[in-house]
């Protein structure tokens, strides 16, 4: 697959149920690339195996991983939803997310982090996508 073309997406960094959150400024289609998710690259395994643990590394192999700590990486910004309206695709060891439904202005954007990061990081105190916040409710 070739290295997707970031769509020309107006989002905003604002408050949401968990935390800070990403929003769309304008309406965004079904399919559309909206960024890049960037930061440090560490290679190799003993690197990798050696790296300090937080919660912004985003795995795109058994040896290398991206940093996106770095407030600068915009896509750290996305949250987490049971329900979301985002995916997370790697092409060439690069991460791109793209949205999976159209999504409307002010909504946030979101994927589902996945079983590991789900359980290592949200489940122990809960859940706070918007879904799971009304079923709790």
């Amino acid at each position: 697959m070739p290295i997707p073309k970031i769509g020309n997406v107006k989002y905003k960094v604002k408050k949401s149920s968990a935390g800070l959150g990403l929003f769309a400024e304008d309406p965004i289609k079904r399919g559309t690339w909206i960024i890049e998710y960037v930061g440090k690259v560490v290679n190799g395994k003993k690197e990798v195996e050696n790296y300090p643990e937080n919660k912004y590394l985003f795995e795109t192999s058994k040896t290398r991983l991206i940093d996106g700590s770095a407030r600068s990486n915009t896509a750290r910004y996305i949250n987490h939803s049971c329900k979301p309206n985002c995916e997370v695709e790697i092409v060439g060891g690069r991460v791109f997310v793209k949205s999976i439904k159209r999504i409307e202005a002010g909504e946030e954007l979101n994927y589902d982090y996945g079983k590991e990061y789900f359980d290592e990081y949200i489940k122990k105190p809960h859940c706070r996508c918007v879904p799971c916040k009304e079923k709790r409710i």
